[in-house]
C-alpha cells in the first residue's frame, strides 16, 4: 500500500466535502483502516484531534465566504450549523471576531492551510518487536460503552480506569497464565456497539457485574515498554504508528486494540505491552 497516495486521497475526499457530514467510515476505507483508526492515528499525524481540524478547515473556508459577500445565514447552513448564534460562536473561538465583522477592510482573521500527510521517519531510537500469530481467546472482565468519536473515548478510558481500579484484585485470580496481565481492550474496529474492557484472559464462568468477549484471531505486532509514566503507553502508541507502521510492510488489520499491563495494581513502575493487530500491506 502506498501510505501517501492512500491518506492523501482521504484526506481530498475531506477537503471536497467539508460542507456536508464528516463521512468517517468513508475516510478510514480510503486510508486502508477503520473509522476509529483513522481518527486516532490522524490526531497522532496530525498534532491535533481530526474533528478540531474539520472545525478549523471550516471557519477558514467561512471567513473566505464572509469576505466574498455572502450572508451569515447561508454560510452557517453550509457549514453545518443550523442557527446563526452556534454559529457566531464557533466562527468567534476561532477567529476572535463576529462574523458580522469579517467582511470589514483590515479585520483580522486566521487561516488554517489544508494539510497533507508526509511521512518522516526517525529512526534515532530503536524499536524492537514481535510478529504473533493468535487464535482467538476469551476475555472476562469489566466494560464500558465506546463512541467512535475518538475525542470522546480519550476522556472515557482515563475516567473508567480510575473506576475500575479499587476492582483489579478480583480480575488477577482468573487469569490464564498463557496469556498474563490485565488488558486493555478496545473493539473499536467493530460497525456495531463499541466496548473498551479492562479484563484478563480467562476461562472461568463470568462473575456478576462483569462480561465476556471474544479477542478474535489475528497477527499481532507486539511492543514492550516499561516506564514510571502513566502516558507512557500512550507515546509509545504513538510512536508504533509514525514511526514503525508505515515502514513496515504491514498495515493495521481489522481488529481490537490491546494494551497488556504485566505489573501488579498499584506498581511504582509499569511493565506494559502494546499489540497492534496487523496484515501485509497491498503490494508489499
Amino acid at each position: 500500500m502506498d501510505w501517501l497516495k492512500d491518506w492523501n486521497q482521504a484526506l481530498d475526499c475531506l477537503e471536497e466535502n467539508l460542507e456536508g457530514e464528516l463521512q468517517l467510515e468513508e475516510l478510514g476505507r480510503l486510508a486502508g483502516c477503520s473509522a476509529y483508526h483513522f481518527q486516532r492515528m490522524f490526531s497522532y499525524l496530525a498534532g491535533v484531534p481530526l474533528k478540531e481540524y474539520v472545525r478549523r478547515r471550516r471557519m477558514t473556508r467561512a471567513a473566505a465566504d464572509l469576505r466574498d459577500g455572502e450572508r451569515v445565514l447561508d454560510v452557517a447552513l453550509r457549514y453545518g450549523y443550523d442557527s446563526p448564534t452556534a454559529f457566531n460562536r464557533a466562527f468567534q473561538a476561532i477567529h476572535g471576531v463576529a462574523p458580522s465583522m469579517a467582511k470589514r477592510d483590515g479585520v483580522k482573521l486566521k487561516a488554517f492551510p489544508r494539510i497533507r500527510f508526509k511521512f518522516v521517519l526517525k529512526g534515532d531510537t530503536e524499536m524492537e518487536y514481535q510478529i504473533v500469530r493468535r487464535e482467538a481467546f476469551r476475555i472476562v472482565g469489566f466494560r464500558t460503552s465506546l463512541p467512535v468519536d475518538t475525542e470522546e473515548s480519550f476522556q472515557i478510558v482515563p475516567r473508567f480506569w480510575g473506576e475500575v481500579g479499587p476492582r483489579l484484585g478480583e480480575l488477577i485470580p482468573m487469569m490464564d497464565l498463557e496469556t498474563p496481565g490485565v488488558l486493555g481492550v478496545s473493539t473499536c474496529h467493530r460497525e456495531e456497539e463499541n466496548y473498551y474492557y479492562i479484563a484478563v484472559a480467562s476461562s472461568v464462568p463470568v462473575p456478576p457485574e462483569m462480561y465476556e468477549w471474544t479477542v478474535p484471531a489475528a497477527e499481532w505486532a507486539i511492543f514492550s515498554g516499561q516506564s514510571q509514566d502513566p502516558i507512557a503507553i500512550q507515546e509509545l502508541q504513538k510512536r508504533i504508528v509514525t514511526e514503525w507502521l508505515p515502514d513496515s510492510g504491514y498495515e493495521w488489520a481489522q481488529a481490537p486494540d490491546v494494551e497488556v499491563y504485566l505489573s501488579q495494581p498499584g506498581a511504582e513502575e509499569q511493565q506494559f505491552q502494546v499489540w497492534l493487530p496487523v496484515q501485509r500491506a497491498t503490494g508489499k
